[in-house]
């Protein structure tokens, strides 16, 4: 594991490609990218809360961030802005994000004194354009979808619930929202998420000290992964074989007993995960490079 006191670590993300991992410390301002060959774990401060990263090109990553959408350049820093779909709401903060199987990045946003419905669920198109696809979410949390890229699984946390949602990927639009599992709050409230091969997700439990695998099919958890911290926020596949989950944490408001909390840890559970779809399926959009070169 690393050791990295993350405030609020989240969003972890698996650049195959590249292989490593790109996560983020919301809190600690922080975009971390964790090379696990070398072990080391460089960071870049962004000056706000960034609350998600997918990767995009092979130094260019979408950031979510509290004052809109934009797209990072790793190597010098450089960022330019694409989106703000919640300008003048101060109140707002962008939460987990991830892209959909055809390239769309798709970020939920929460309120930053804990209101309840002040949120939303966005789509950046790979043309540039946003769409709003939930109102009225809480927590807008994880984000993952089933090998045929029908069903989109969402998380809004103060719910207790995962729910489905029939996708279009063509359109990338929703409609038919059902539960898929209720879960119990005194294991930990489900907050980020992800999908192994065999179709079952694993969730992350706020507050919880667990990482839950659930079947969707009856919304049963299956399986757990225990951990020495309280607050595990979400988690990804990554490694050569997709056999390696990344698990992130935040520090609690007391720590004394956790000496490892905003650490990121990894284990083995025998599953693997689905590659990371990337933004614009990894091909340069021409609206956002000729966006880039104008800054």
């Amino acid at each position: 594991m690393i050791d990295a006191k993350a405030k609020l670590g989240e969003g972890p993300s698996w650049d195959h490609q590249s292989q490593r991992l790109l996560w983020v410390d919301i809190e600690g301002f922080q975009l971390h990218i964790y090379d696990p060959s070398t072990g080391t774990d460089r960071t870049i401060d962004m000056g706000e809360h960034i609350s998600a990263v997918v990767p995009y090109l092979k130094n260019k990553v979408i950031v979510a961030m509290i004052s809109g959408l934009y797209c990072l350049d790793i190597e010098t820093g450089t960022k330019v802005l694409i989106h703000d779909p919640e300008e003048g709401r101060a109140g707002n903060r962008f939460n987990d994000g991830k892209c959909d199987p055809a390239g769309r990045f798709l970020a939920g946003t929460m309120s930053l004194n804990g209101e309840r419905a002040q949120g939303a669920l966005y789509s950046l198109s790979t043309q540039g354009n946003v769409s709003l696809l939930v109102d009225k979410a809480s927590t807008s949390n994880g984000l993952a979808w089933s090998s045929d890229n029908r069903t989109l699984y969402y998380i809004d946390t103060p719910t207790l619930e995962v729910v489905s949602f029939d996708y279009d990927v063509t359109q990338g639009t929703l409609m038919n929202k059902q539960v898929v599992a209720r879960l119990d709050e005194s294991e930990g409230y489900p907050d980020g998420m992800t999908i192994d091969a065999e179709g079952m997700l694993w969730i992350a439990r706020w507050g919880g000290k667990r990482v839950s695998r659930i079947h969707p099919a009856h919304g049963e958890v299956i399986a757990e992964v225990s951990l020495p911290v309280n607050c595990v926020t979400s988690c990804a596949f990554g490694g050569e074989h997709l056999d390696e989950l990344y698990i992130t944490t935040a520090q609690d408001n007391d720590n004394s007993d956790q000496p490892l909390a905003g650490g990121l840890f990894m284990v083995k559970t025998g599953a693997k995960g689905v590659p990371t779809s990337y933004f614009n399926q990894g091909q340069p959009a021409d609206w956002l490079e000729l966006l880039l070169k104008r800054t």
